[in-house]
């Protein structure tokens, strides 16, 4: 349990660099899906965690670059819109987010 406190620290650590305070679990989950999936598509994220299209795009703009009305977002992951249907999206870690992998799982199996 200790070691799950101090990830969830690391997690809570982000939240207070970018200023929000209000990290939603909805956030930390879909996260933790992509880092285990990376490269995975929006869809299967929305299906696995039973997210709406509306909230996992809410979620997904969180964890990248830009969040809603032009806040900075965690820059955590990149969407990147598939070229032959516009409609999907494939989302990938970006350094910082493998970097907060490494970080997490170092924390869980070390």
């Amino acid at each position: 349990m200790d070691k799950i406190l101090q990830a969830v620290g690391v997690i809570r650590e982000l939240d207070r660099e970018s200023k929000s305070h209000e990290l939603p679990i909805q956030v930390v989950s879909l996260f933790l899906y992509i880092a285990s999936r990376n490269n995975c598509n929006k869809q299967s994220a929305e299906d696995a965690l039973l997210m709406s299209k509306a909230s996992a795009s809410r979620n997904t703009d969180w964890l990248s670059r830009t969040h809603y009305n032009g806040r900075p977002g965690l820059n955590l992951i990149r969407k990147e819109v598939d070229p032959f249907d516009r409609r999907k999206s494939t989302l990938r870690l970006t350094r910082k987010g493998r970097d907060l992998v490494e970080k997490l799982t170092s924390i869980l199996y070390d």
